[in-house]
């Protein structure tokens, strides 16, 4: 197993209040590096010209999703 296998299996492990913890103290701690920050641009474009869709039927298919 790989060192990256043992820490995602130890984090899925933690509770959801030490994996809270967690998550900010790692995007406390994040970089941001030209690449993320072009991701970001790419997708505040793509919410500018792609169709969206409506937050009701997103929770409506979320719900299909999560009892397969």
């Amino acid at each position: 197993m790989t060192k990256l296998a043992e820490i995602q299996q130890a984090i899925e492990t933690l509770p959801p209040q030490e994996q809270a913890v967690l998550r900010h103290w790692f995007f406390e701690h994040m970089e941001e590096t030209p690449e993320m920050l072009a991701a970001i641009d790419e997708g505040i474009r793509s919410l500018e010209t792609e169709p969206t869709i409506p937050i009701e039927e997103v929770r409506k298919k979320i719900k299909g999703w999560a009892t397969r």
